[in-house]
């Protein structure tokens, strides 16, 4: 049984705990991480995955980007503690995100990710939409209104 909350600031040192347990050192430096430099996530749409010993399980974070002139969700991270994988607590975040997202009016959301695992929340590959590199362009999905929109992605406000 798990307690989904928002994140907050409480929650941080444990959910950066979580996200070093999850992925490999340096993940700071991929591309996306250069996207939330200095840019607060949606705080609103954060999520925090608590087991009945009220031990961190999983967690997802959401930041604004542009691409182009338009507003854009970027979902991630999304982690699970290894000793949760394959309960569906990632799908049940993801799922909780984006219903959070849609509640708040963000027409769009993107990640870098699997198409095959992320499809299923209604991901697709998007043409013309270029993360910085050294992003491999097959794996930046979006979901939501993306008619007609293309170029790179950058910081909010940036």
């Amino acid at each position: 049984m798990y307690r989904i909350i928002q994140e907050s600031a409480d929650d941080s040192a444990e959910v950066e705990a979580l996200y070093d347990t999850c992925f490999a050192p340096g993940r700071e430096a991929l591309s996306s991480y250069r996207l939330r430099d200095g840019v607060p996530p949606v705080a609103n749409l954060c999520r925090v995955a608590r087991d009945d010993l009220d031990i961190v399980a999983g967690a997802i974070r959401f930041w604004p980007v542009r691409v182009g002139r338009f507003e854009a969700l970027l979902l991630g991270p999304i982690a699970v503690h290894p000793t949760r994988q394959g309960e569906g607590l990632g799908a049940l975040l993801i799922r909780e995100g984006l219903a959070a997202a849609a509640t708040d009016h963000w027409r769009r959301t993107m990640l870098v990710g699997d198409a095959p695992f992320y499809a299923r929340f209604g991901f697709a590959k998007l043409d013309g939409v270029m993360m910085p590199l050294p992003t491999n362009p097959d794996r930046v999905l979006g979901r939501g209104d993306w008619d007609r929109i293309t170029g790179q992605v950058t910081r909010w406000g940036g």
